[in-house]
């Protein structure tokens, strides 16, 4: 168990050290980066001591329960494959946060960025932990969300926001397609259990639903590792720092798109459909990839296409279907992280030493940078495929795998030229990167002058370039054990023989590997005179710009067809848009119904009681009443809004519901005066003209009557209709004969809010959370009509009493003039204090509950607002919504997490009966600590936009004396 805890310590600690170091000063670099780094560390120790279980194709498991029904678990898995990767993400994510120590400069508001470092470590390692295919997309997307923050860390550079935009657009997409994908692929199966799905190759394949589902999860995969033609949105994301870009665009992130498609080769690989969709992305993006990196004269820009090329190496490998060329994409994934991680962090030293990237101003700095030079050399010769390094023995590979005819196909038979021609792309630009920058005459015309970077900067790097070098001569003892590890956890039964030796004798691969050596290193002597001034884009291929395609799209979707769209659809007015709503709404629901046959009785209705419908005519008859003199008078229709209300109120009563009937009435006293004391700051009612309305008037006026009538008895109609369906009548008695024996209560509405849809309920309190936050956030930008700053009759009426007397110590609060009853309402507080704890408390078993508890405790403090004013009440009481509003979920939230410590699905509840002294058995639930946190946000919630509503009091009061000092001055 404790092996298994290792792996949720694995997601969650990161996502903590994200936490603590938002809340860390600005100026606490040091702080922040010895968090960070020792976070990280942690990471990567926890990982290494992980590696003895799951060595020789074991799987470690850990099961977290959540909707075990809907195959929904919160299922976390490592296998030899997820370990390499962990291992990637916690070791260069540490050398990462060294590197940023001494890179990011002190005006940066370095918390945000370790935080947010930290935050996608932590969804880096939940995806590649998942064991569930929609908890995978889960952490996918929330990959996706982070890399948008951190490419637009400096949100003051335009480039940075585009380049962010860009690759939250394209990813998020691909996200989206991904878990439609999902969906098919336990929709055949029948579980998104990982496990599961990799036993079901077959069964997939040979489905009707497999060719969609192939498409959707490819176009997540591609997206996410900027493949053709999704390539573009990784060179514009490199306006984010160079840490970010070493660590996300290198190592990690860009690396999700090939460790899906790996994960999921045993499932999906050994098509023609796979074969020709997937290699036919991998070889463009490969060829494409290197010829645009050529070109390039920012440093990071010929990384990130080189990046983008190397990535389309990978994906040809794993379209190949073949099991070595499986093992070759692995091995190079693991290459191309340490190699690429290097050279971004060189690239990186020379803008922050020499102040620039462009290759045109940059040269011979060798002599001011010879220690950072050779690494930057040896790190290219990898890229480059250079023998004795590392990239040279999985490129190798590559060039053995794609000689070998699979498929009777001009793609199969073009693939080996162009996998040469590839290389000697890749050739030309390392040795351009090199050459260009470090050797010929010195640069004069710098921004800085160059020189070596403190040791701790450079570290990072000297440990990259040490693993290049030791695989590429040493692999089976450096790399081996472990490559294998994560082969056979991808590959299973299907694992080929290969070796990793260094020399296999003078065969093709080599005579590939040379040719793509020698011809890369002559075609930079051909073009290097050319590179020196020419633009970026490369010869032939200067209008395809995917930039500005993407542009293109998005301008005409969002102008052209979007335009469209409004102008035939659309409105700028309110009424017609909730008229179409309203329509679409009452088709949508009847129509099915009426199909179904769900309609009401007749009989049924004409057998109810006369007292009750009496009843529901008042109710009713209220409610027209109020959309009526909505238009005319606020205060008559918040009165008659009150008694549709007290009519359903009363009818929950006469069906023996009195917890509803109590929540009710309660919420009909709190959302009243709330709308109360909202319409004191909203503008006069313009005066109707004494002019007959207009025909066209009257008719309108009629049909949006007719329609609200007919919505209003439609939904009626329809309650009533699935209230009285035979088969659902079962769903009553299935709490009725559970909610005491499963649940331990007898209050079944209860039992059921905070047990048996307790996850509803958590999902509301959030919703209701939310609501609150937004609605004080809109009014603290509010501000209160001109013509309802002037103080109310009965407050006028009292200070020209005040004046005619000379007394003038009265302020303008309800206790100024209603003496009596502001009296009353503050001895109050004490009770309903009392109240909301009886009615918490008895909850389970009696009508109540966390819900009813916090209504009536927010009760008390609008009484207390009233009575005394908002400046009365905030010197005396210090309530603090917003905390009451975290602490309300994070109550919940945990109450849900501790039946995970029991073995139990999330939010399972449990009962007991405890003997207190003097007292006896008493009944005490699990589910009673859930309620807490419902009474707690209910309580925040209410009180937060109470606050909202009460601070304009203070804005008008601002306002009035300023006018009077005004006037007095002018006076």
């Amino acid at each position: 168990m404790i092996t298994e805890n290792v792996l949720l310590a694995l997601i969650l600690l990161p996502f903590l050290g994200a936490l603590l170091a938002a809340l860390f000063q600005a100026n606490a670099r040091n702080a922040e980066a010895w968090l960070s780094g020792a976070v990280t560390l942690f990471a990567l120790g926890l990982a290494i001591l992980l590696y003895p279980a799951i060595e020789g194709g074991r799987v470690v498991r850990l099961d977290l329960q959540w909707l075990p029904e809907l195959g929904l678990n919160l299922t976390l898995r490592m296998d030899g494959f997820a370990w390499l990767f962990t291992m990637l993400i916690a070791g260069i994510g540490f050398l990462v946060v060294i590197y940023a120590r001494y890179y990011m400069s002190p005006q940066d508001p370095v918390p945000r960025f370790y935080s947010l470092l930290l935050a996608f470590m932590g969804a880096m390692q939940g995806m590649v932990l998942s064991g569930n295919l929609v908890l995978m997309v889960v952490f996918w997307e929330a990959t996706s969300i982070f890399s948008f923050l951190l490419i637009g860390y400096w949100h003051h550079n335009a480039a940075a926001r585009d380049g962010a935009r860009m690759a939250l657009t394209v990813t998020g997409m691909g996200g989206f397609c991904l878990l439609l994908g999902v969906i098919l692929i336990g929709h055949i199966v029948g579980s998104y259990d990982l496990d599961v799905v990799l036993r079901s190759g077959a069964e997939i394949r040979s489905h009707a639903l497999y060719l969609p589902a192939l498409l959707l999860i490819l176009a997540g995969a591609l997206t996410k590792s900027a493949q053709f033609p999704f390539h573009f949105w990784l060179p514009n994301a490199m306006a984010a720092p160079t840490p970010v870009s070493a660590y996300l665009h290198s190592a990690t992130m860009v690396k999700a798109g090939v460790f899906l498609l790996a994960r999921l080769w045993p499932v999906l690989a050994g098509t023609d459909a796979w074969f020709f969709i997937v290699g036919t992305a991998g070889l463009t993006t490969l060829l494409l990839g290197a010829y645009f990196a050529i070109f390039q004269q920012d440093l990071k820009g010929l990384l990130a296409y080189s990046t983008i090329s190397h990535l389309g190496l990978i994906t040809t490998l794993l379209s190949l279907g073949s099991p070595l060329a499986a093992v070759a994409a692995i091995f190079h994934m693991v290459n191309h992280a340490t190699f690429k991680a290097s050279l971004f962090m060189a690239a990186g030293i020379i803008d922050h030493e020499a102040g620039t990237r462009d290759m045109r101003k940059l040269s011979g700095l060798f002599t001011a940078l010879p220690i950072t030079g050779t690494l930057a050399m040896v790190a290219s010769g990898a890229m480059a495929g250079v023998p004795l390094l590392n990239g040279f023995l999985s490129k190798e590979m590559f060039f053995a795998e794609a000689i070998l005819e699979h498929r009777e196909s001009l793609l199969d038979s073009v693939t080996p030229y162009l996998a040469v021609l590839a290389g000697a792309f890749a050739v030309t630009y390392s040795v351009r990167f090199i050459h260009s920058v470090f050797f010929g005459p010195k640069a004069t015309d710098l921004p800085r002058e160059p020189h070596e970077p403190p040791h701790w900067m450079r570290l990072p790097i000297e440990l990259l370039v040490l693993a290049c070098l030791l695989v590429g001569v040493i692999p089976g003892l450096t790399i081996g054990p472990y490559l294998h590890t994560a082969i056979v956890s991808v590959l299973r039964e299907e694992t080929p023989e290969y070796s990793l030796s260094i020399w296999h004798g003078f065969n093709l691969p080599l005579l590939m590997s040379l040719i793509a050596l020698v011809g890369g290193i002559l075609l930079y002597a051909a073009l290097r005179r050319y590179l020196a001034h020419c633009e970026e884009d490369p010869p032939g291929l200067r209008g395809l710009r995917g930039q500005r395609i993407f542009e293109r799209i998005l301008v005409t979707v969002s102008w052209r067809w979007a335009r469209w769209l409004e102008a035939h659809l659309g409105t700028r007015r309110l009424q017609p848009q909730l008229r179409t709503l309203v329509l679409v709404a009452i088709i949508v629901t009847a129509w099915p119904l009426f199909k179904a046959g769900l309609m009401p009785e007749l009989s049924s209705i004409a057998n109810l009681d006369p007292a009750l419908v009496l009843v529901w005519a008042m109710g009713i008859t209220c409610a027209i009443a109020a959309a009526y003199q909505a238009k005319y008078h606020r205060l008559a229709a918040l009165i008659l809004l009150g008694g549709a209300g007290l009519a359903t109120c009363i009818t929950f009563v006469w069906f023996s519901a009195p917890d509803l009937a109590l929540t009710q009435l309660l919420v009909e006293i709190v959302t009243t005066v709330l709308i109360l004391l909202g319409l004191r700051w909203l503008p006069e009612r313009i005066a109707e003209s004494d002019a007959p309305a207009s025909l066209a008037a009257r008719l309108r006026r009629q049909r949006d009557f007719l329609i609200a009538l007919a919505c209003g008895m439609g939904i009626t109609v329809i309650s009533y209709a699935i209230m009285t369906a035979a088969p659902l009548r079962s769903v009553g008695d299935f709490y009725l004969e559970r909610a005491y024996s499963e649940g331990g209560g007898t209050n079944v509405v209860n039992v059921i809010l905070v047990d048996f849809r307790g996850f509803d309920t958590l999902g509301e309190i959030t919703v209701l959370g939310i609501v609150a936050l937004s609605v004080f956030a809109l009014l603290r930008r509010f501000r209160p009509a001109p013509d309802s700053i002037g103080l109310p009759e009965q407050q006028r009426i009292q200070n020209a009493y005040d004046d005619a007397h000379h007394d003038r110590s009265v302020g303008e609060t309800a206790h100024d003039y209603l003496l009596v009853p502001s009296v009353i309402m503050q001895w109050m507080f004490p009770i309903i204090i009392m109240l909301a704890a009886y009615i918490f408390l008895r909850g389970h078993d009696l009508p109540g509950g966390g819900f009813a508890a916090g209504i009536a405790m927010a009760i008390g403090f609008l009484l207390q607002y009233l009575a005394g004013g908002t400046r009365w009440v905030e010197e005396r009481l210090r309530i603090l919504p917003v905390r009451w509003i975290g602490a309300g979920l994070l109550v919940s939230t945990l109450t849900g997490i501790g039946s995970w410590l029991f073995g139990y699905p999330f939010l399972t509840s449990s009962f007991r009966y405890v003997e207190i002294p003097l007292i006896g058995q008493v009944p005490v639930a699990s589910a009673l600590l859930f309620d807490l946190g419902v009474f707690l946000l209910v309580v925040g919630a209410t009180v937060l936009m109470l606050i909202a509503i009460a601070h304009q009091s203070i804005r008008s009061h601002r306002v009035r004396a300023a006018e009077t000092a005004k006037q007095e001055e002018v006076a």
